[in-house]
């Protein structure tokens, strides 16, 4: 189960890393694709800066690469060997999967990222 207090509660729900009271996003659903990206200056609980410097985020492209990566070889993992389907099947099956879960996939590079700079704290939650 997780749990507030688990970086892996940050990364997956995008809430704050360090009191886990909050979502950094503006919006939840990562498929409103205006709003993709778009995050508050700063956690209405903690006050903590969601945007250590101009540019922070651009790193999370790195790890987007690797989320991708995984995604892919999921995809291609249920598609040519759990659902035995061709090549070009498994291809396709590789671009959609990574087409529909872009949104997901850029939302969790970006928790990976600032989680790696940032801990839970939990002094900061108020009781």
């Amino acid at each position: 189960m997780i749990k507030k207090g688990m970086k892996l509660y940050s990364i997956l729900y995008g809430a704050c890393p360090k009191c886990h009271q909050e979502s950094m996003y503006v919006n939840k659903n990562p498929y409103a694709l205006s709003e993709i990206l778009t995050i508050h200056d700063k956690c209405s609980h903690c006050n903590t800066r969601y945007r250590m410097e101009p540019s922070f985020f651009y790193g999370s492209m790195y790890v987007s690469y690797g989320v991708g990566i995984a995604f892919a070889v999921a995809a291609f993992v249920n598609s040519y060997l759990i659902f035995e389907s061709s090549l070009v099947t498994a291809f396709i099956a590789i671009v959609a999967t990574l087409v529909g879960f872009m949104p997901i996939i850029m939302r969790l590079s970006r928790n990976i990222w600032i989680n790696l700079f940032m801990s839970y704290d939990k002094s900061l939650v108020k009781k």
